[in-house]
């Protein structure tokens, strides 16, 4: 194939080309990963298709982000997902944070509680990828600190050491990643804490510059691990979700992946526009579980958007029956109840309520069940139907709330 002279010229000129370029192997795995999403076999509509790009650009972002805070020796806390890098069926509850840390080596995280409703921890020995999911090695939440009077607290990790004294929480082999996750339940009213991490003997040290074999280095981690994410994430719901019968929830059950105190209820729909799932569950006594949400995820496993539609429930949010059990209303159609989740054009997705900070475990009475009803039906199958009545206005209330409840954690 003849080539542009001039092409030629300008490559010559800036140093670079093809062969050289520290970005190539980032690029190849830009189209390697777009590939994967084209070929996605849930990918039947031009939404599918616009929705994969978009959750491609996210992981795109993502990934770079990720590789740029490899800092085990000048570690930092980086946002692991959010509205624009959507990972692993997030929770639009969950401010999610990680650092990565060396299982030889002592940190120090310090912060200020916030009052949201649960502050957890947990070291993981590595990262997911398609063929496996990373072991928690612990996992604790905010129950476990000594919190002071004005909300401050102070940990260290590190290797298991004799007379570490309180609040030290000792490294298992392996130790890789620590993660964060702080969640909220009334989103208009709750409050963003603090956190920091450092190393303990590099606090007031700099790191040295990093020279551009290490950048093209990282360009291809960056890329491998934007692969490795996509794949990852289109296998994970076979292993949890896909394999469970159509349009039914599991029992609650202790979460895959080791966190301590947090249970959860799964499952997968497939519903038509003229289709209704009502799912009851009792709302949880706070006692029990200070904290308890729905949402909807679509087939990329991601949430949908949670900002300006109401994809998601937490138990503050819901309006609760007179009988203490929330009826959640999954359709296509504006019922015009106030628990209705807005399917937004989603035939197929995924369905998740989580129960953290428990003080118990949970059983099946305190799970939901499941019931397709065809959408005019709504008024039968619902005793307390009158009294979840909205109108336009009242909605449009919520989904301002939302939008600036949203907007004011991302900034708190």
């Amino acid at each position: 194939m003849a080539t542009d002279p001039a092409e030629g010229s300008a490559a010559r000129q800036d140093g670079t080309d093809r062969e050289d370029a520290a970005t190539r192997s980032f690029a190849d795995a830009v189209v390697e990963a777009e590939r994967i999403i084209r070929t996605a076999p849930h990918v039947k509509t031009d939404q599918d298709l616009a929705e994969g790009l978009d959750y491609l650009a996210g992981s795109i972002k993502a990934s770079l982000h990720m590789v740029g805070a490899y800092q085990r020796d000048h570690p930092f806390f980086a946002s692991s997902t959010g509205p624009y890098t959507k990972l692993g069926l997030d929770n639009p509850d969950t401010l999610y944070f990680h650092a990565y840390i060396r299982d030889d080596a002592e940190y120090v995280v310090t912060g200020r509680r916030g009052t949201t409703a649960d502050l957890s921890f947990q070291v993981m020995n590595g990262d997911y990828s398609p063929a496996k999911s990373p072991d928690s090695l612990t996992a604790f939440d905010d129950r476990e600190l000594d919190i002071a009077e004005d909300g401050t607290f102070r940990l260290r990790f590190g290797p298991p050491k004799q007379d570490a004294g309180p609040g030290y929480v000792a490294l298992a082999p392996g130790s890789a990643m620590l993660i964060v996750r702080e969640v909220f339940s009334d989103w208009e009213n709750e409050r963003r804490g603090e956190i920091r991490i450092h190393r303990a003997d590099t606090l007031g040290t700099s790191p040295q510059p990093v020279p551009s074999d290490r950048m093209a280095r990282r360009y291809e981690i960056a890329g491998k691990m934007l692969v490795s994410r996509i794949r990852t994430f289109l296998a994970f719901p076979e292993w949890h979700y896909l394999q469970l019968p159509v349009n039914t929830l599991t029992e609650p059950r202790p979460t895959p992946g080791g966190l301590a105190t947090q249970f959860s209820s799964v499952g997968h729909y497939d519903l038509d526009d003229d289709e209704v799932m009502v799912i009851t569950a009792p709302a949880a006594d706070r006692s029990v579980a200070p904290y308890q949400g729905f949402q909807l995820g679509s087939m990329w496993y991601i949430s949908l958007d949670y900002i300006n539609h109401q994809t998601s429930l937490t138990a503050d949010q819901a309006r609760v029956d007179e009988d203490g059990r929330i009826r959640y209303v999954v359709s296509e159609r504006d019922p015009g109840l106030a628990n209705w989740i807005e399917r937004t054009g989603h035939r197929r997705g995924y369905l998740q309520f989580r129960w953290q900070r428990l003080t118990r475990d949970l059983t099946p009475q305190d799970g939901p069940t499941v019931e397709v009803v065809p959408f005019g039906d709504l008024p039968r199958v619902l005793p307390f139907y009158e009294s979840q009545r909205v109108g336009e206005r009242e909605w449009a209330e919520r989904i301002a709330a939302r939008q600036t409840a949203v907007a004011k954690r991302m900034l708190g």
